[in-house]
């Protein structure tokens, strides 16, 4: 048994508050916690039981550069009948990347941007 587990993913954002409204509207997130200091602001995010911790930055913070790049990548979200979830994702206004498609056998997985340059993953497995 590994003697760790995961506690949080720490985003950061010039907009905490919008980028924690995508999540919720989009994803069905919850929000779990806003802490606001005289120059801080961190929205924490439960999506599907893993935190999400999203900070402002200042203005004028480097952005992520388009992939592919060194670190983390993507986030991967597992669902059923993606086709239907990437219909209603896109319906609600989300901009895809990758349309739903089958790399090999028993996976289908599609991308699309979410906000502050994270892109997620959703996959199906058969």
């Amino acid at each position: 048994m590994s003697r760790f587990t995961v506690d949080h993913i720490h985003l950061r954002s010039p907009d905490p508050d919008a980028a924690a409204r995508f999540y919720v509207e989009m994803l069905e997130a919850t929000v779990a916690d806003r802490l606001e200091g005289p120059d801080s602001l961190r929205v924490v995010v439960d999506l599907a039981g893993l935190k999400l911790f999203i900070e402002r930055v200042p203005p004028g913070t480097a952005t992520v550069p388009p992939p592919p790049f060194m670190g983390l990548e993507h986030l991967g979200l597992s669902v059923k009948n993606i086709d239907a979830v990437a219909a209603e994702l896109k319906g609600r206004g989300v901009e895809f990347t990758l349309e739903p498609t089958s790399p090999k056998p028993g996976i289908r997985i599609a991308f699309f941007k979410a906000p502050d340059g994270v892109r997620i993953e959703i996959l199906e497995r058969s």
